[in-house]
């Protein structure tokens, strides 16, 4: 992997180890610390994933505009202005006011990120978003286990502690982001003339399609840390066992890539394939916990949903990049990361929503439904290119 991947995957791990510093107890925090209640926190929450998602939106459209650099760095220095005044003034409402503008923030790093690495390291194919995706689930798993014991100690230390994280965040992309230039970019003639951009609707039509599937899959998967962690303690699960679940979900992802990696390269040019079986494995796991009722299957379950992910997860990114015109590669990442954030705000309230007034097993066979309907997308999403190439044949 070329140095300047390496960089980028570095500035990914750190940057989701911060924002993951507070994500699994914003909720604690606002109840037990601003004694507000559950649900005045989740909708704060879902305010938080909603600035997120037009970050995505932001960052996508910026880095088409700014460049990598430019969009990353104003991502970041939102991010630590945020976080400067939450470590400040953490009452309320001030806490919801730094949070939103933290979503925000870091909404426009990551679309950015995912650009810039298929800008400069386009013959890599899925492996530079592959070596993201593993940047991002390492940090999720490294900022709550280091979250946790700074929180025990005090809250305020673990704002500073985040502040201190993106502030190497910053410094890391001050002194070596700014050399990372997109091959596209480099391609441009010295003479100024820009490079004509491509606005294929056919393109965009895809992407839609995909996204579609790509929204509907995390609807279901969101379950996982809401809806199903209630469930799992009702079924004699304890809280502990309930997060080691997760420590094997990382674990997982990290440890079967020497194994997954061959059959992804071998079959780099079926993706599509590889999107469908991850929907089928990924669907799997939920007919197990139909019938889970000990750690053990549950944790045969998130084991069967981890391998579903790691094909699915960094092929949606991928696809995105191939599909998106020259000068629109920020555009389509930004999009498909705010599906993305779109279906973890939406997912826990649909879920709850189908608990409350149905059953636990009626939302399984919901989300099941959800998993096949989303095979229909992946299978289709490239029609209206080949309907655009066989008009254009015919034509000629």
């Amino acid at each position: 992997m070329p140095k300047k991947v390496w960089l980028l995957v570095i500035g990914t791990f750190i940057n989701i180890t911060g924002s993951s510093f507070l994500w699994p107890l914003n909720t604690i925090y606002m109840h037990d610390h601003l004694g507000q209640s559950l649900s005045v926190a989740g909708l704060v929450l879902m305010i938080n994933a909603g600035a997120t998602v037009l970050g995505n939106l932001a960052g996508g459209h910026l880095f088409d505009k700014l460049g990598g650099y430019k969009s990353i760095m104003l991502g970041i220095i939102i991010t630590v202005i945020s976080l400067i005044g939450i470590t400040f003034w953490h009452g309320w409402p001030y806490y919801v006011w730094f949070l939103t503008i933290m979503g925000f923030g870091s909404g426009i790093v990551i679309p950015s990120i995912f650009a810039l690495v298929g800008s400069v390291w386009p013959e890599g194919g899925r492996k530079g978003f592959n070596a993201i995706y593993l940047a991002q689930n390492l940090g999720v798993a490294v900022g709550p286990a280091l979250a946790g014991p700074i929180a025990e100690k005090s809250f305020d230390y673990l704002f500073i502690s985040n502040l201190a994280l993106y502030i190497v965040f910053l410094l890391l992309a001050v002194f070596t982001y700014r050399d990372i230039v997109p091959k596209v970019e480099t391609e441009k003639s010295n003479s100024g003339e820009k490079v004509k951009v491509s606005t294929s609707k056919t393109n965009f039509y895809s992407l839609i399609i995909l996204s579609s599937g790509f929204l509907l899959t995390w609807v279901a998967y969101s379950q996982w840390a809401t809806t199903l962690s209630t469930y799992i303690q009702q079924q004699g699960i304890s809280l502990k066992e309930y997060s080691l679940l997760w420590t094997i979900n990382g674990v997982l992802i990290i440890t079967l890539q020497p194994i997954i990696s061959p059959i992804v390269q071998k079959y780099e040019k079926q993706i599509k394939s590889q999107l469908v079986i991850g929907v089928i494995i990924m669907m799997l796991s939920f007919t197990v916990i139909l019938f889970a009722d000990s750690f053990k299957m549950f944790a045969a379950a998130m084991v069967i949903l981890t391998v579903g992910e790691i094909f699915v997860w960094p092929a949606v990114p991928t696809i995105a990049n191939m599909l998106a015109p020259k000068g629109k590669e920020g555009t389509y990442q930004g999009i498909v990361n705010s599906i993305g954030s779109i279906g973890r705000m939406i997912g826990p309230l649909i879920g709850g929503m189908i608990v409350d007034y149905y059953s636990m097993n009626v939302l399984i066979l919901v989300l099941c439904s959800l998993f096949i309907i989303s095979i229909i997308p992946c299978l289709l999403y490239d029609k209206p290119i080949k309907k655009s190439s066989h008009s254009i044949s015919n034509e000629e």
